[in-house]
């Protein structure tokens, strides 16, 4: 099939309605019928205000987070459509690709 593979950037302090925003956008996924998405922890990282932003041993609220999934071009306007209903701020980049599964 081909799609897009869409990547979202937060980090895990961020909240949306109560619920951290990575995890938010997960049971959105789902609840929108996509075939799948997956929340990645990063060490480290910096955004467009050039702050660094890191998992610390016993302070992990400000930990980088990126959120993947590849969803035909249909379920990418439906899943930005909801996201600019509710709100939500969050940096993204959205690619071309080719998704399958194999037998």
């Amino acid at each position: 099939m081909k799609g897009y593979m869409i990547t979202f950037f937060t980090q895990q302090d961020r909240r949306h309605h109560g619920k951290l925003l990575g995890e938010w956008i997960i049971h959105l996924a789902r609840e929108m019928g996509l075939p799948g998405a997956t929340l990645i922890a990063g060490g480290m990282g910096y955004g467009q205000h050039g702050r660094i932003h890191s998992a610390h041993f016993f302070e992990l609220a400000d930990q980088p987070q990126e959120i993947q999934m590849a969803v035909s071009e249909e379920d990418a306007e439906r899943l930005f459509h909801r996201l600019k209903e509710e709100g939500i701020h969050v940096f993204y980049i959205k690619t071309p690709v080719e998704y399958g599964t194999l037998p």
